[in-house]
């Protein structure tokens, strides 16, 4: 290095620090307002690397990645962190003591390129720390959101701490949740794109408070807030959550075709718990039943769970009201699809034809043979509940694919 560009020697003290004091302060103010203590020495290795050349060391560089380490575990981004780097070298460089005595140009270039060298390595390490540092935190964060979100869907009787634990991640437990599960058609080699999706999707429509994604059990799981006032049979402003899933799940290539439950609104802690049971307990009972329903409601299968509660009841009402319509021509089956129409359209045999596609005498043929073969009159009001009764039992026991239980 020529004489000609020369700071004062790193000695000197006093007029030196004070120079590059106001240097990290106004990068600071640069960036946004980072802490000076973010720059570590780095303005150290700038003036050094100006002077004699010399490139920093493997500690050096260590305490650099450490210091983007910092920054990531302090909250501040990635952007902020480097401008202020960029910003502190633009300044030494401008405001370097005498450099603009120099009358040596190829000295001037020498120092530039070792200033951009330090400045070049230095920047790559601060963001391969922040980088290190924020997958660390990412880690860290998704296995705590985890472990809440288990022991939210499990009830845990750790209210205290559950309050304590869900406070970071903006869940009010006091207020009223539901919980939606997502099923894939196929296994899901990763869960990232489905959840990132997710995410972005009901965070936009609910805001990102208040609201968990997870996976659990090979599942997607959504926590949501709800109105703790239900209206439209049981489903609050997020009633339409199951849709909103389905629909951003539905975009991905892999997973699909998906199947979305969406469990009834509850209060509190043990609120969410109850919420998740409904929702399983949908997912398995529509799989029981072969429903390609892309979203199901558990308000709409209550019914499912109460005949489902006493299965050897179930199975005693099935074999005693359905089973001697297996006697038919073409077997049972024609007759109790034409049974569950019937009742789903609200005894009207042109709707019900319609659905089955089937002539309406096809269907009156049909009833007439029920009430002959197994004594119970669809178009009584008295037969007309056992008989319905027993359609649905016969679905969940996905009888007569299945024999029925012993």
């Amino acid at each position: 290095m020529t004489d000609n560009v020369r700071r004062p020697a790193p000695a000197a003290g006093g007029e030196d620090e004070q120079w590059l004091a106001e240097v990290a302060r106004a990068a600071s103010a640069d960036a946004g307002g980072v802490p000076v203590e973010l720059l570590g020495d780095y303005l150290r290795l700038l003036t050094d690397a100006a002077v004699t050349g010399r490139r920093p060391r493997r500690a050096e560089l260590d305490a650099v990645g450490a210091l983007g380490r910092r920054a990531a575990e302090q909250g501040v981004s990635a952007g902020r962190a480097v401008r202020l780097y960029l910003s502190a070298a633009r300044r030494v460089w401008r405001q370097f003591p005498h450099l603009d005595r120099s009358d040596d140009s190829e000295a001037v270039r020498a120092a530039a390129d070792a200033v951009l060298q330090v400045v070049d390595t230095a920047v790559a390490t601060l963001a391969e720390g922040y980088a290190v540092a924020r997958r660390e935190l990412v880690r860290r964060e998704e296995s705590l959101r985890r472990e809440l979100v288990d022991d939210l869907l499990r009830g845990d009787s750790d209210l205290g701490g559950l309050v304590e634990r869900a406070e970071p991640f903006g869940l009010d437990l006091a207020r009223v949740h539901q919980v939606a599960l997502a099923a894939p058609g196929r296994r899901l080699p990763d869960t990232e794109a489905a959840i990132s999706a997710l995410e972005r999707a009901v965070f936009d429509r609910l805001g990102d408070r208040d609201v968990l994604v997870a996976t659990k059990e090979g599942l997607l799981v959504v926590i949501a807030p709800a109105d703790p006032v239900a209206t439209d049979r049981g489903r609050g402003p997020a009633g339409n959550l199951g849709t909103l899933m389905h629909g951003e799940l539905d975009r991905l290539v892999r997973g699909r075709p998906w199947q979305v439950a969406v469990g009834r609104p509850h209060p509190g802690v043990y609120g969410i718990a109850r919420s998740y049971e409904e929702a399983r307990e949908a997912l398995t009972t529509a799989r029981r039943l072969h429903s390609e329903t892309s979203v199901i409601d558990a308000h709409d299968l209550l019914i499912y769970r109460v005949l489902l509660r006493d299965q050897p009841a179930m199975v005693d009402l099935v074999r005693a009201v359905l089973t001697p319509l297996a006697q038919a021509r073409g077997g049972a089956e024609p007759l109790l699809d034409t049974l569950n129409e019937y009742f789903a359209c609200g005894e009207v045999s042109t709707e019900a034809a319609r659905r089955l596609h089937v002539s309406v005498r096809t269907v009156t043929y049909r009833l007439a043979r029920v009430r002959a073969l197994s004594g119970y009159d669809p178009a009584d009001a008295r037969d007309r509940f056992t008989l319905h009764a027993a359609v649905l039992g016969a679905r969940a026991l996905d009888w007569p694919r299945k024999p029925l239980p012993a």
